[in-house]
């Protein structure tokens, strides 16, 4: 059987693609820094590392948008997106997790 057909992902411009694909970049890597969430120190220093390549990449795609004259985010156009492409698990992984009931 075959698993549940996602979406489709909303009408974006190359340039929102963009912006929202190193967006999820950098929330995946913050929570793999999260100390809530983490076990290692040396995946967080990994992904520490790598955060700043990712907020570089990030900053390049608005700036992008930017110079293109997309001076709006369309909010609930991303937002769809980010639901389509799992955004919500992704970036609960950046939050403290709730106090366990023991």
């Amino acid at each position: 059987m075959l698993p549940p057909e996602l979406p489709p992902l909303p009408a974006l411009t190359r340039a929102e693609s963009e912006f929202i694909d190193r967006y999820l970049e950098v929330v995946d890597q913050l929570g793999r820094i999260n100390p809530a969430r983490g076990a290692h120190t040396y995946g967080a220093l990994r992904a520490a590392q790598a955060l700043a390549a990712r907020a570089i990449a990030l900053r390049d795609a608005l700036a992008l948008m930017h110079a293109r004259g997309e001076s709006e985010l369309h909010a609930p156009t991303l937002t769809r997106a980010l639901r389509v492409l799992d955004g919500e698990r992704r970036a609960d992984r950046v939050t403290v997790p709730p106090e366990s009931a023991s």
